[in-house]
């Protein structure tokens, strides 16, 4: 087996691995709502949010060119790949920026902060590119237009959304016994929460499509940069499905009870306002966060009802939103020079056993301070994860 081919297949399941990662650290943008009110239980949630991730990866590939295209510059503007800039070099920048992705996902999912996942992979794969060519290593144009402005604006018009929508149900359902009234919107929220499960295949499943689409045009066994192979289609799909299946309950215990008390006509309106956005984005191959567009849209249906908000809870979350993108890129570039410093396929080697090593000591603090379905509704007294005393049916604060 060649260097190159090895590492090809190491970048091959490293992204496969940030996909499943990415599916249980966003399960909450879809279910977290629909858990906090009771109208779905934990277990049953996150595996129709599976299957529905599942089917939504299928529906859509505009994302995923977006990726594969718009933001390393390999490629030429006939699509080309530039002379110099493929094979080994390029998937050694692909290789790190995924570890910079999938370190920043199980820190963030560790202390149960809905950070993004697309931004976390965009992160990693800039921070490589730019260690390895520069700043002309990146399509800024592309970076701008479909990661930044969406970033920006997405969470805002989710929690505007959101929140006129709230106020217009609640406006609409006054006089109505709450007991029936949450009870009908108990059944909207299983709708709302399906869609918002669809929409979330076809936008961060497509994401890991076009990494992988990106490796193999590196490569040279793929040179359509207008399609995805099918074998990359249903691999991404089952990995994302499968890690959502796992759920990710540290983070949808912050999304259903950290910002703020949510009822079902809440929990309907906020699902639906993130379904549309992400559908429309999607549409448009914008590859934008859907965990800030859950969390704009959580936030503006307590604004619209004028309920408390955590805005401390808010805060970190906006902090984490904010050292997302360079975080994962410092990880990611220097994931890149231990590489390079090592050499070839021999250093992507060793900086996957230094991120599989990372990986498992998080997972091993995480079990110290367990959430899991039979904790996550508990009441919120604070943002760290639940500890587990002797006791076991006595739990402190939510992660």
């Amino acid at each position: 087996m060649s260097e190159a081919l090895f590492v090809l297949v190491l970048v091959i399941v490293t992204a496969l691995a940030f996909d499943f990662t990415n599916g249980f650290h966003d399960t909450a943008n879809a279910m977290a709502t629909s858990i906090a009110t009771g109208a779905l239980k934990p277990k049953a949630a996150v595996i129709l949010s599976a299957c529905l991730n599942l089917l939504g990866a299928f529906l859509s590939i505009e994302v995923a060119l977006t990726v594969s295209n718009k933001i390393i510059a390999i490629q030429g503007p006939n699509g080309a790949p530039i002379p110099g800039l493929t094979g080994l070099p390029i998937l050694i920048i692909i290789f790190a920026g995924l570890v910079g992705g999938i370190v920043w996902n199980l820190i963030t999912w560790l202390f149960g902060l809905p950070s993004s996942s697309s931004h976390a992979l965009f992160g990693g794969l800039i921070g490589a590119a730019v260690a390895a060519l520069g700043v002309g290593g990146v399509k800024w144009d592309g970076v701008i237009t479909s990661i930044v402005v969406p970033a920006v604006a997405s969470p805002l018009i989710a929690g505007f959304v959101a929140g006129i929508g709230t106020w217009v149900v609640f406006k609409i359902v006054t006089g109505i016994p709450e007991a029936r009234r949450d009870a009908g919107f108990r059944w909207g929220q299983v709708g709302s929460a399906s869609l918002v499960s669809l929409a979330h295949g076809t936008n961060d499943a497509q994401k890991t499509m076009g990494v992988i689409t990106l490796a193999l045009i590196a490569y040279g066994s793929w040179t359509d940069v207008h399609a995805i192979p099918l074998w990359v289609k249903v691999a991404c799909a089952v990995s994302i499905a499968a890690g959502t299946w796992v759920g990710g309950w540290r983070v949808i215990r912050t999304m259903g009870k950290g910002l703020v008390e949510i009822s079902s006509p809440q929990g309907m309106a906020a699902e639906t306002s993130s379904a549309v956005i992400i559908l429309s984005s999607s549409h448009l191959g914008m590859a934008l966060s859907t965990t800030q567009v859950a969390s704009g849209s959580i936030l503006g249906s307590g604004v619209g009802r004028r309920v408390p908000v955590r805005w401390g809870v808010f805060g970190r979350m906006v902090v984490a939103w904010l050292i997302t993108l360079p975080a994962a890129g410092l990880v990611g570039a220097g994931c890149w020079f231990v590489e390079s410093y090592i050499g070839g396929a021999l250093g992507v080697g060793v900086v996957f056993l230094l991120m599989v090593t990372v990986a498992a000591g998080l997972y091993y603090r995480s079990r110290r301070t367990p959430i899991d379905p039979g904790n996550v509704n508990a009441e919120w007294e604070g943002h760290l994860a639940v500890t587990q005393p002797a006791d076991e049916d006595r739990i402190t604060t939510g992660g």
